[in-house]
């Protein structure tokens, strides 16, 4: 009964992080760092966002398998239905968020802004409900563990890095600078501040649910 608990939780979760990609998305003041290559592929070809975060977070498999070989185990694979279901999600809340705003930036500002809370409060659902982590996490810790690394400092890493390789290739697809702007750099600020936060506002909330694992679950 626990597990089912666990897995509801991390499919709400899971969900909510798709709707906050979403929501900063439609903002147009660029996306969240994890999703920008996906977006700048999807502004230029014919593809969805959901479907090229699908072939994106595979991809980050299938280097997770290069990195950890013989430490890859049989679990790692839950991560491929995971993505089938976000990258579905992130479609479905991208057609139901196809909305035309007001060319006025503190409206799109504010869209950002309400996306960052969606999309941290449902990574503190996703460690909440500590079944699976989505690829991009689940690289980071497969290079932090395979090289020692602080796994803070290679997620930092990592989201630059995405970042950086998404404005080349919308520069090389479209000869300008598409889908990363400043909501990328602040979506990268504030997601994990705002998932700690709500950490800290619903300690109470482990022990609730999960009464007989509460002292080992893991922190955001």
């Amino acid at each position: 009964m626990e597990k089912l608990k666990r897995y509801l939780i991390f499919l709400l979760g899971l969900f909510l992080s798709s709707l906050g990609v979403s929501l900063i998305t439609r903002a147009d003041l660029g996306t969240s760092p994890i999703s920008s290559i996906p977006y700048v592929l999807s502004l230029s070809l014919p593809w969805t966002l959901g479907t090229f975060t699908v072939v994106f977070s595979l991809l980050l498999i299938l280097l997770q398998l290069l990195i950890l070989r013989r430490n890859f185990q049989l679990e790692h694979l839950l991560q491929i239905p995971i993505s089938i279901a976000f990258g579905a999600f992130i479609d479905l809340t991208m057609a139901l968020l196809d909305l035309s705003l007001p060319a006025w930036y503190p409206i799109h500002a504010a869209l950002l802004l309400i996306g960052c809370v969606v999309l941290g409060f449902g990574v503190y659902l996703e460690v909440l409900a500590n079944v699976a982590m989505l690829p991009g996490e689940s690289f980071v810790r497969a290079v932090s563990t395979t090289w020692n690394t602080n796994f803070g400092n290679t997620k930092v890493a990592f989201d630059v890095s995405m970042t950086v390789i998404a404005a080349l290739l919308s520069l090389l697809l479209s000869r300008r600078l598409d889908g990363v702007r400043e909501g990328t750099i602040l979506a990268a600020l504030l997601v994990g501040l705002i998932a700690r936060f709500f950490g800290r506002l619903l300690s109470f909330l482990p022990e609730r649910l999960f009464p007989c694992t509460a002292p080992e679950q893991a922190s955001v």
